[in-house]
Parts: C-alpha cells; structure tokens; sequence
C-alpha cells in the first residue's frame, strides 16, 4: 500500500530525529509503504495471475481510514532489529485485507504466513543488533503522523542496488467504494 507525500514527508521528519540514535539502514522517504503480502522473487509469467488474483481480493473489502501514530521496534525496543511506524487498525479493516490476499496468493501457491499480521511502515533495520536504550527512549515518545485512506493496493516490484530498493507499481487494485 503506497503512502501520501504528506506522510511520507511527516515519517521522513522522524527519522531524521531518530538517525543519531542508531547505525541504522534507513527507508528512503519515496519507498515508505505497507506491505501487505511479501512474495519474494517471482517469475514475470506469474505477475498477470498474482495481480488478477489481488484484484479479486480487493473487490471484496471496502475503502477505510487508517491513523499512523506511534514509533516501535521488532522484536523490542530495548534490542531493536526493525524500526516501524505504527497503524491503528482497530476495525480489523487492514488486518482482513491482509488475510485476504494472503488466501488468494495461498491458492497460487505461495506460502501462507505464519505469524499475524501486524500493520506498520518499516522505517529502518538495524545494523548491528544490540541493546540501545537511547533508541528505546527516543522511540517512546508520542508522535501522531496522521490519518491515511486506504482505497487500493498494489502489486509491487522491488529492484535491489547499492544505492538502495526501487520500488515499481506493477499493477492497482481499488477497494469497494464505501
């Protein structure tokens, strides 16, 4: 799921805030997104069917607003491996949109995940994991970024660099109109 400029601009004001807390590998602001399903490497025979099958999906859930609040740290934020920015999805609208292209990829053969979804905006991975008290205090404060609507998905395709991912939207699908 693509990010408005306006949120993207809001998370890359954070991690400015947060680069001196850790060495960390940081988001590049154009590539912050919600990922939704990871599938890896796929062959360009597959994406017809993957995006078909997303469209699918998506046809059967309809267009909701998230709020982008809160800072935290896979697997802590006291040993922190990934940074994130939090979503708020207590309708569970992010959550069974998740499951639902988790299903129809499923059918395609691709794994199931087998840990719950939990909705964020990766900000950073860490380089090197240790225990960063600092970053756990600097992650803690409250910060608001603001609300997003979520009327469609993406199939991505990510190309990996030196320089960083480049991120290409391979194909869209709208939600249900509310």
């Amino acid at each position: 799921m693509l990010l408005p400029d306006d949120l993207r601009q809001r998370l890359a004001t954070e991690i400015e805030r947060l680069r001196p807390h850790a060495a960390v590998a940081w988001v590049a602001p154009a590539n912050l997104h919600v990922t939704l399903k990871f599938l890896g490497q796929i062959d360009e025979a597959r994406a017809p069917a993957v995006a078909d099958a997303l469209r699918s999906a998506s046809a059967r859930h309809r267009a909701f607003d998230l709020a982008l609040r809160g800072l935290g740290a896979f697997p802590s934020p006291t040993r922190p491996r990934v940074l994130w920015a939090g979503l708020e999805d207590d309708a569970g609208a992010l959550a069974a949109l998740a499951d639902a292209i988790d299903a129809c990829c499923g059918e395609l053969g691709f794994p199931r995940e087998t840990r719950p979804f939990a909705a964020h905006v990766t900000l950073g991975r860490v380089r090197e994991p240790t225990r960063r008290p600092q970053l756990g205090e600097a992650l803690a404060r409250p910060v608001d970024f603001g609300r997003v609507a979520v009327a469609r998905v993406s199939l991505m395709r990510s190309e990996l660099s030196p320089r960083g991912a480049r991120y290409s939207e391979l194909a869209a699908s709208p939600l249900a109109v509310q």
